[in-house]
């Protein structure tokens, strides 16, 4: 496009964004550290993170970061194709499909992925033993890579018979 700024394909959402300390001879040194979950509500998702001096330069680079890391998640309409159980790290989630119109059952960073990948239907559950979000939501993710497309149906035919030939059985006499 020229002489205008590109759309971004993908919407995007600050997870978490932290000012972290490298303690040197000089004194402190202060960084930004950004996580950002991206996804385009079809079916891609990614998660990046990133340091910088300041915000944005932290947020950007966590976002290019994220869409390297871009899985696709196999949907079933609204929902995932089946129960799957994940951990990463100390985070563990399990994650099972749930019918129409039930909606996005799913807390803290497990909602932010599940709704960054475009599932709408879903029943969500972070069992690990941490409130961290970061592991939460990678433990999501690891979750999403596990599911399997749904198997396509094979028609099968019936073997035809003549059209407006019954079968008989014979009668012994």
């Amino acid at each position: 496009m020229r002489g205008g700024v590109k759309k971004d394909e993908f919407n995007e959402k600050i997870l978490d964004l932290r000012r972290v300390t490298r303690v040197t001879k000089g004194g402190k040194r202060f960084r930004f550290r950004a996580t950002v979950i991206i996804g385009d509500e079809k079916g891609r998702v990614g998660a990046g993170i990133a340091k910088g001096l300041d915000v944005a330069q932290a947020v950007d680079k966590a976002k290019t970061d994220a869409k390297k890391k871009l899985i696709r998640v196999p949907l079933n309409g609204r929902t995932i194709t089946h129960e799957v159980e994940a951990k990463f790290s100390a985070a563990k989630v399990r994650l099972k499909p749930a019918r129409e119109g039930h909606g996005l059952i799913a807390g803290g960073a497990a909602r932010t992925v599940l709704s960054l990948a475009g599932i709408k239907d879903i029943t969500a559950k972070c069992i690990g033993r941490t409130p961290n979000k970061l592991t939460n939501a990678l433990a999501t993710i690891e979750a999403l890579k596990m599911l399997k497309p749904k198997p396509k149906k094979v028609k099968t035919e019936k073997p035809k018979t003549e059209e407006g030939v019954k079968e008989e059985t014979p009668i012994n006499a």
